[in-house]
């Protein structure tokens, strides 16, 4: 799916209601009717419901809405903001008007002036947040801050319309959470919103669902888009049956440099992910003293064994294989930092791209002049502090993203910024954001499952990029599956990757 900046969204609107012959009117009763829809849905008609509109577009949603309910038997009650008497649109003096006939003029208060007495809310209400939407572009002022603090504390279930309020549809660094509508559903308008996917904005949005009428494919293609959302079928193109008379020759090989004394659980996890990922033939890298523990948890991997017993200290590749993948649980040591560099430099020379994870990132953050030798399209998988350390602190998600654009553009690397939507952050400027997140993921050794299977699909012969979407979405898949079977609170990150191969096989079942 194509995500679109705000700017992009407004000719969408335009270009959506000239292909469909709508006028901007009609496109604002259809909005509102699926808004009610998908109240009556979930709700019965006994919950009173409490509408904030503003004065643009989200208030006429929102009073489209309340029209729409209360035809159906809900109690709706109306605040409509038009601070001065003078502000609202067209669109939404139409629905205000078109709420008053079809309710009663006691059920709507126009707040013109400064003073505004806040109502009871409680936890059996149900309100409506059409105070905004998508197109602010700055923090609300303090009477709007407190309302919503009002609104954040009642209980009540809170719908947000096209964006809860003081957060705009563009990412945006320095936005304060508490000041800005909790939603616990957010029904948007055409096609979600870029800042829905940044790591701090999930707890805002809640769930969300597009509603209204769609935009034409020929629409989307007409806009150049910079930011996907990877769903299923994305990654079920990458996926190929096996023929009958393939071998292990036809599926690539992968080493796996991870490990040491006391973290031989990160080794196991990664080498098991890119066993199970369907990579041909995985050897293992590690100190020798994680010789029995490699042979005992993943049989059906090689072992190679360092020279030094506790840590590496050697990382050179004696054999030509498909795909490296270097750093979980192997330290810090000296030693490490010092093969790791000589690797890079050498990997570097022969353009070969190398998967960077965990401690290969501490690494680098301790010695930053190896970014100098990341091999052209090389893949750095980094949870914001292992990012932050490399390329210094950032205030927030979105600023995080932002250096992870400028990052990958400058070093021609893929980055994949960890987390509920992970973005994967290519060269050119295209970032692709995961949709098969699950809380059950947040677990340790999750990332380690994850550098294992991007391994395993790159030794197999995907190229990095389709190789990096594709672990990150299957990863998601195998961690709901794991999920279902133990609770979100159960999962450990060797059931995920015990579950790649399920995962894998309901991708290609779509």
């Amino acid at each position: 799916m194509n995500l679109f900046s705000q700017e992009d969204i407004l000719k969408i609107e335009q270009i959506t209601l000239a292909e469909l012959g709508l006028s901007k009117m009609q496109l604002i009763d259809a909005i509102g009717i699926d808004i009610a829809d998908e109240i009556v849905a979930e709700h019965d008609s006994r919950t009173p419901i409490i509408i904030f509109a503003g004065p643009d577009d989200c208030g006429a949603y929102a009073l489209a809405a309340g029209t729409a309910l209360s035809a159906k038997g809900f109690s709706v009650y109306s605040f409509l903001f038009n601070i001065g008497g003078h502000r609202l649109t067209p669109e939404c003096d139409h629905f205000r008007n078109r709420f008053i006939n079809a309710t009663e003029e006691k059920s709507l208060s126009e707040v013109t002036g400064m003073r505004f007495s806040m109502p009871e809310i409680d936890s059996g209400m149900i309100v409506i947040d059409g105070l905004f939407g998508s197109n602010i572009t700055g923090p609300l002022s303090r009477g709007y801050q407190i309302l919503v603090t009002n609104i954040n504390e009642s209980g009540a279930k809170v719908i947000a319309i096209d964006s809860p309020s003081g957060l705009p549809g563009n990412p945006m660094s320095g936005l304060i959470n508490s000041k800005i509508i909790h939603a616990d559903v957010t029904l948007t308008p055409l096609v979600p919103k870029l800042s829905f996917f940044i790591n701090e904005n999930i707890e805002l949005v809640g769930e969300w669902k597009v509603i209204g009428p769609r935009p034409s494919a020929a629409t989307i293609r007409h806009l150049r888009s910079s930011h996907y959302l990877i769903e299923g079928h994305n990654i079920q193109r990458c996926l190929r049956p096996r023929p009958f008379d393939s071998s292990k020759k036809d599926f690539g090989s992968a080493m796996i440099f991870s490990g040491s004394y006391g973290m031989m659980g990160a080794a196991v996890l990664t080498t098991k992910a890119a066993a199970r990922s369907g990579c041909g033939k995985v050897t293992c890298h590690a100190p020798s003293c994680g010789y029995n523990i490699m042979q005992i948890s993943v049989p059906d991997a090689l072992f190679e064994s360092d020279t030094n017993e506790n840590i590496i200290e050697n990382i050179e590749i004696t054999r030509n294989y498909s795909a490296v993948a270097i750093g979980p649980g192997m330290g810090t040591a000296d030693a490490t930092i010092d093969a790791l560099e000589t690797f890079l430099k050498v990997a570097s020379a022969n353009n070969r791209p190398v998967i960077l994870d965990a401690d290969a990132l501490n690494c680098i953050a301790i010695r930053p002049t190896m970014l100098d030798y990341l091999p052209l399209l090389s893949i750095l998988t980094p949870h914001a502090g292992e990012f932050d350390r490399i390329f210094g602190a950032q205030p927030s998600s979105s600023a995080r993203l932002a250096k992870a654009i400028e990052v990958s553009k400058t070093y021609k690397v893929i980055i994949v910024l960890k987390g509920f939507y992970s973005a994967t952050v290519r060269p050119d400027g295209k970032v692709y954001y995961n949709s098969s997140g699950t809380p059950a993921l947040a677990t340790a050794g999750s990332g380690d499952v994850l550098t294992g299977l991007l391994a395993g699909l790159l030794a197999q012969g995907m190229k990095p990029e389709l190789a990096t979407i594709s672990a990150v979405y299957i990863h998601g898949v195998a961690g709901k599956i794991a999920e279902q079977q133990h609770g979100s609170y159960g999962v450990c990150a060797h059931d995920v990757a015990e579950n790649i191969g399920r995962a894998i096989k309901s991708i290609m079942k779509q």
